[in-house]
C-alpha cells in the first residue's frame, strides 16, 4: 500500500536555487539525509498509507477545497531547523511571501480531508520545505552539528526566490534505499471561482 500526501513543489527555478545550497550543506554533516532536488515541497497533508482506490476518492474534496483561491505567489526565504537548531531533526527553508495563503491552502485541504476520515493534526501546521533529516543520532552527536548549525544560523534571512503556486498535488510515496520516490496521482489547479 503506497504513502501519499498532498503538497505543493516547487518551480524549476527554486528548486535550482535550494538544491545549490543543500550541496553547500552536504558536506558538512554525513548524519543527514538531504531531500533530492525533485522531491522538495511544501507538504499541505501527510496521509499515510492508503489504497489506490481512497486516494482517488479524495480527489474532489481537494478540488473543492481550492475553489475560490486564485494563484499566488509564494517566497522561500530562511534556513531552520525542528524542533530547533539545538537537537535538530528535520533542515528546511522557510515560507516568507505568501506564508498566509499557504496557510490558507493547508487548512482548507485539512478540513476537506477530516471528511474522507484523516483527522486534524494537533500540533501546528508551519510552511517549510524540507532539506534535510537527521538520520544517525549517534553521528550527529559525534560531529556536534556544529557547522551545520552555523550554516542555519547563518541562512536565516537567505532568499530563494519566489514562484507562482498554481495548483496541489496528491502525491504517492515510494520508499526505496537510495531514497522516496514520488509519484504524482492528480494535479488539482487553484480556481479563483
Amino acid at each position: 500500500m503506497p504513502r501519499a500526501f498532498v503538497g505543493i513543489f516547487l518551480s524549476e527555478q527554486t528548486r535550482r536555487t535550494v538544491s545549490a545550497e543543500v550541496d553547500r550543506l552536504r558536506p558538512l554533516s554525513r548524519a543527514v539525509a538531504w531531500v533530492a532536488p525533485n522531491n522538495l515541497h511544501v507538504t499541505l497533508r501527510f496521509l499515510g498509507d492508503q489504497t489506490e482506490e481512497q486516494l482517488t476518492e479524495i480527489v474532489p474534496a481537494l478540488e473543492k477545497a481550492v475553489l475560490g483561491i486564485a494563484p499566488f505567489t509564494m517566497g522561500l526565504r530562511g534556513l531552520g531547523a525542528f524542533p530547533g537548531l539545538e537537537h535538530p531533526r528535520t533542515l528546511w527553508v522557510g515560507i516568507a511571501e505568501g506564508s498566509p495563503e499557504v496557510r490558507e491552502l493547508q487548512s482548507r485541504v485539512a478540513r476537506a480531508l477530516e471528511t474522507h476520515g484523516f483527522p486534524l493534526e494537533a500540533r501546528a501546521w508551519q510552511a517549510h520545505v524540507t532539506i534535510g533529516r537527521i538520520v544517525d543520532e549517534r553521528r550527529s552527536r559525534r560531529e556536534g552539528m556544529a557547522e551545520t548549525r552555523a550554516s542555519l544560523v547563518r541562512g536565516a534571512t537567505l532568499s530563494f526566490g519566489t514562484m507562482t503556486v498554481e495548483a496541489i498535488s496528491l502525491m504517492r510515496s515510494d520508499l526505496f534505499p537510495s531514497g522516496a520516490r514520488y509519484t504524482g496521482i492528480a494535479a488539482v489547479p487553484l480556481r479563483p471561482q
